[in-house]
């Protein structure tokens, strides 16, 4: 008689996080909700619908609303055409289920030819026509994410883009609500550490116009070296420019039926439509420091523990987002003329900060092993500058260059200084936010959420109070070996048996290694001496 393999902890704790989907299941199929059926045989244009968060909108959409169809704006990338690039994304196991429920859902996409960050979005006549012939509502949704973007990239994306999507939407004939999805730290500027930021326009650092105009016709290298200057009190040029696109959807899209959407650090999801989904683009974000830790690669982190976590799932944000553009209709029919916006962020309503995180890795959960660890799990975390730059040679750095020196000499690829490097500038690029923090206001979001139905709250919550912060954080791990480091949630116990004999090799080594850097200290210092004895 066989015996059936018992199953491992991480797919037992990802079995009871599924098991709770049965309810959400049953409402949603019913169709019947408020939200659902504003949305029932809408045609929607999206924008940035192949990034993380625009692939988790149309699988929410087409699974949870029977929406009619999607018009997708593409551009070719890397010599792939769009339709290559939409099969890819498909492959994506966002979609598993959705394939399962509804597998006709694919036909429902219509690719559109184009570029955000293109005048009139690099579309064609014909397709501009036929978009402002059928569709009902947009999400604006496409940016460069990249802290570390030129400006002129940055502003043809993020600020021209958002212009051209509104002069798309003055032409649509049936539109019913435009959703902007901008960035919760638009406007966390130097000066409002600490403080309150609103739920309300502030005043733009430049003017729209006056920004697309110097990007479209200054040298770039003349534009690079004014930056710094230009984008002063921002950390980046992403926040930066976002906050001009702000500007634009205040006084563009004044007479639209239009709202904003302000997520924090948009992390992986909490329930929907897997728990812990996330996708590679994330690993150049907060996630790259639960893969690098996890792997036994990333020892050291930039960070504040008493710090307020800016994490939200992505689905909570895009339930607040689908619901923010029913709400948006709903306003709009009743007269109002204003434009709501919503911050979704859970630093305002949770005490978790990044210490918490420090702590649950400190206390070595089972279910965070993964069988392909390539070295001991530990990290050190520090918000002073001085001790993080001295840590990262001592840690990082130097050992890298070891490591590298040694691959050198067998023929093998040298890749550790770069990757350490590349850790490095993530981490500081980071650093803004977790050093900082500010009093994120949401009360638009919570009126929002406490405006719908029961029912409503159910199919599409992003009521982050009732969070269970440390299950999520355990989620997120599970998510990264899953979907990341793809170990099939397998092998936890040998990981664990795995990393007790890392960390017997990691003492051992860290001992030979401070005594080996003690030698080359001292002899330096004697051999210093002994120059300045002899021909000084």
């Amino acid at each position: 008689m066989q015996v059936q393999e018992a199953l491992d902890p991480a797919q037992v704790f990802e079995a009871s996080l599924i098991a709770r989907h049965k309810t959400l299941r049953e409402v949603t199929s019913r169709g019947d909700s408020s939200v659902q059926q504003f949305y029932r045989d809408a045609t929607v244009f999206v924008t940035g619908g192949s990034g993380f968060l625009g692939k988790q909108l149309i699988e929410k959409l087409f699974r949870a609303t029977n929406i009619s169809k999607v018009f997708l704006l593409m551009r070719m990338k890397k010599g792939k055409p769009i339709k290559q690039r939409i099969s890819e994304m498909l492959e994506d196991p966002v979609y598993d289920i959705l394939k399962v429920e509804q597998p006709g859902f694919v036909d429902k996409i219509v690719p559109v030819e184009g570029d955000v960050a293109e005048l009139r979005l690099g579309m064609s006549d014909e397709d501009w026509k036929t978009v402002t012939e059928q569709t009902d509502i947009i999400f604006h949704m496409a940016a460069t994410t990249r802290f570390d973007e030129v400006l002129r990239v940055a502003t043809f994306i993020n600020v021209r883009g958002t212009r051209e999507t509104l002069l798309l939407a003055k032409e649509c004939s049936k539109l019913r609500s435009f959703v902007h999805v901008s960035t919760a730290y638009s406007h966390a500027k130097d000066n409002f550490i600490k403080t309150d930021v609103l739920e309300e326009f502030y005043p733009s650092p430049v003017d729209p116009e006056a920004l697309i105009r110097m990007a479209e016709t200054v040298e770039e290298g003349t534009l690079n070296d004014i930056t710094r200057k230009l984008i002063k009190g921002w950390p980046n040029t992403y926040s930066f420019a976002k906050a001009v696109a702000e500007e634009l959807v205040r006084n563009v899209g004044e007479d639209l039926p239009v709202c904003v959407v302000r997520p924090a650090i948009v992390v992986c999801a909490y329930r929907e439509p897997h728990p812990g989904w996330l996708d590679l683009s994330c690993v150049y974000g907060a996630t790259g420091i639960i893969l690098g830790s996890g792997l036994g690669l990333m020892h050291v982190i930039y960070a504040n523990d008493e710090t307020k976590i800016g994490l939200i799932p992505v689905d909570y944000v895009n339930n607040a987002i689908i619901t923010a553009g029913y709400e948006t209709a709903r306003r709009r029919g009743r007269g109002a003329r204003d434009t709501k916006i919503y911050t979704v962020v859970s630093s305002t309503r949770t005490d978790s900060v990044w210490g918490n995180l420090r702590k649950l890795f400190d206390g070595k959960p089972l279910l965070c092993k993964s069988p392909v660890a390539v070295w001991y799990n530990f990290w050190f975390h520090t918000s002073n500058a001085t001790m993080f730059w001295l840590l990262t040679w001592l840690i990082h750095l130097i050992p890298a260059y070891i490591v590298d020196n040694i691959c050198a000499v067998f023929g093998k690829e040298r890749r550790f200084v770069r990757l350490y490097k590349k850790m490095g500038n993530m981490s500081k690029a980071l650093s803004y936010f977790t050093l900082n923090y500010w009093n994120f206001q949401d009360k638009n979001l919570e009126n929002l959420y406490n405006s719908l139905s029961p029912v409503d709250k159910e199919i599409f919550n992003f009521d982050i109070d009732n969070m269970d912060w440390k299950e999520y954080l355990l989620t997120w791990s599970i998510g990264v070996r899953k979907y990341i480091v793809k170990d099939g949630l397998k092998g936890t116990y040998y990981a664990v048996n795995k990393q007790r004999v890392f960390r017997i090799l990691h003492y051992i080594l860290s001992f030979l290694y401070i005594y080996g850097l003690y030698k080359v200290v001292y002899y330096s210092f004697t051999l210093l001496s002994l120059f300045f004895k002899l021909f000084l």
